[in-house]
């Protein structure tokens, strides 16, 4: 599967990190074939995300780390 993770707008720092570990970070809202969404709280509707068809897992990156969230997306693959 493709190196491509969907995050939040908000989360920078996991993008940078995301980045600087060879993965192509896209919207939420994208419709590529992504490996994991990493969001900030899961309490949201994460932008009506529950009707896509993508069935990648979703990353609460919520008290972590940039370095535990790119770890946790690793672990996927």
């Amino acid at each position: 599967m493709a190196k491509i993770v969907a995050v939040e707008d908000n989360l920078s720092t996991i993008k940078q990190a995301l980045k600087n570990k060879g993965y192509t970070v896209v919207s939420p809202n994208s419709k590529e074939n992504i490996l994991a969404c990493v969001v900030m709280g899961m309490d949201s509707n994460l932008m009506d995300i529950q009707n896509t068809v993508n069935k990648a897992p979703v990353i609460d990156a919520a008290g972590m780390t940039p370095d535990q969230v790119v770890s946790r997306v690793e672990a996927l693959h």
